[in-house]
């Protein structure tokens, strides 16, 4: 019976498996990302049925393997009822630290299963024996700087803790002396398994992963999330070979490398070194405050600003993380479908990390139902907003800080952004002065063609909306 379980198992982790590749594909494109959520939903659904089935088969006839078979069971089903909990009630502003959050549960099962593998007698000699303890050793370590680091991003995202870098005394000899050590701790792990050796490797991967996401300032969070996403890949295949499980391996190789792509590509999105991010901020320094005076913003109220919309013929609309924080998304598609039905030509600017997420600002606009068409990345946009009448900044500010393109003194010299001070007219949709989450001062709000609108920016839109339905006479 064994045997049969186990062959109907591995068939059925490698459907899991291919599932989970047409998932990662369906979600690079808008137009595939529901069905792309689905295939990744059928494909875990088989994987952990297919689990249970084989758990219970080795349990049959067993006394010790019914109390494991019933803890899985009690497992699987507490963890589904948190997670239905979390996700029911969870904001989208939430996501990016929610996310974090699980990445750690990732890296603590790594690092729980690491230890079992060691405790664990497999019987194993020679050389297999010396895999298995590098295997151990590894999988423990990574999933203890995945642990650390996602619990450090989770504060910081949450705004628990300040999302300013620390920056301790050599912190890149700290670094780079703890992955030295952890290299001999390895060596010597193989050689003689000693549980003093476990213990010292999770407590130096506890601490490099807590430095790590420490060093690095708010302005780089959203790559730090990818690539915890990316360590908790990595984690999960280690794990995978620890348990003798091919899907976790292949689940694990996916999630690493897609992640570790996607963050070198949001590394090049913000003008930063790759190796210089991961490696915990790396040669970047601390964000230094400016006091330069830029002169004084003008202001603008929502009437002034539907005039403007209401004579303009080409309108785009950049959102940031102002927008998920006052929920103003449908508010802001409202206002698209009333200019577009006077024919004024709207399109959105997405910048590669607007918001606190990969992706933030488009699970939103999808949300509220904007068409995909009319949603552009900044490459696509940036070349045109020199012909663009108004451009609506509705919550975004360091993607769209023109100090990135003209200061080569400022902490985010460099950072392509969206060149919206080219357009005709900007407003500026923003609660206060304040700068943004890189704390970097935006001289967009001095400039002529730019005027602030402060307040809730939901509560602005529907007053823009409003204003726009007094003017019964369409263009």
């Amino acid at each position: 019976m064994n045997a049969v379980a186990g062959q109907v198992a591995g068939a059925a982790y490698i459907v899991a498996a291919l599932l989970f590749i047409l998932s990662l594909a369906g979600l690079s494109k808008h137009e595939t990302s529901r069905r792309g959520v689905v295939f990744g939903i059928v494909g875990m659904a088989i994987a952990l049925v297919a689990t249970v089935v084989l758990v219970a088969a080795g349990a049959w006839g067993r006394q010790s393997g019914a109390l494991g078979l019933t803890l899985l069971v009690v497992a699987v089903l507490v963890g589904a009822a948190i997670g239905l909990w979390r996700a029911r009630i969870v904001q989208m502003t939430g996501m990016p630290e929610l996310i974090a959050l699980l990445h750690s549960f990732v890296g603590l099962a790594a690092v729980l299963v690491g230890w079992n593998g060691a405790l664990y007698d497999t019987g194993l000699t020679g050389v297999l024996a010396d895999i298995h303890h590098a295997e151990v050793f590894i999988g423990v370590f990574i999933g203890g700087v995945t642990f650390t680091g996602s619990i450090v991003a989770f504060l910081k995202l949450s705004a628990r803790i300040s999302s300013k870098p620390l920056m301790l005394p050599g912190k890149n000899a700290l670094n780079i002396s703890a992955l030295a050590l952890f290299l001999v701790l390895t060596v010597w792990y193989v050689i003689t398994p000693e549980l003093w050796l476990l213990i010292a490797v999770t407590l130096l991967a506890l601490a490099l992963g807590w430095h790590l996401v420490a060093s690095i300032g708010g302005g780089d969070m959203p790559v730090v999330v990818s690539m915890l996403n990316s360590y908790s890949g990595w984690a999960a295949a280690a794990a995978g070979f620890l348990l003798d499980n091919d899907l976790l391996i292949v689940t694990g190789a996916l999630v690493g490398s897609s992640g570790a792509y996607l963050s070198y590509i949001m590394c090049k999105a913000m003008n930063r070194s790759f190796l210089s991010v991961i490696a915990g901020g790396f040669g970047i320094e601390a964000p230094k405050s400016s006091d330069e005076q830029y002169g004084e913003h003008r202001e603008i109220d929502a009437e002034a600003a539907a005039d403007l919309l209401a004579g303009a013929s080409r309108v785009v609309i950049t959102p940031g993380y102002g927008m998920a924080v006052a929920q103003a998304q449908h508010g802001v598609a409202d206002l698209v479908q009333k200019l577009r039905e006077r024919g004024v030509d709207v399109r959105f600017g997405i910048h590669p990390v607007a918001g606190r997420l990969p992706g933030h600002m488009n699970v939103l606009l999808a949300e509220a139902k904007v068409p995909y068409d009319i949603v552009l990345e900044m490459d696509e946009i940036n070349d045109d907003l020199s012909s663009v009448d108004v451009v609506l900044v509705i919550g975004a500010n360091d993607t769209v800080n023109p100090a990135a393109a003209e200061d080569p003194g400022s902490p985010i010299a460099g950072m392509p952004v969206l060149r919206v001070w080219e357009a005709g007219n900007v407003i500026v949709f923003k609660r206060s002065m304040a700068s943004g989450y890189a704390g970097v001062q935006n001289p967009l709000f001095y400039r002529d063609n730019a005027q602030m609108l402060f307040g809730d920016a939901k509560e602005k839109v529907d007053e823009i909306l409003f204003q726009l339905s007094r003017s019964e006479v369409p263009r």
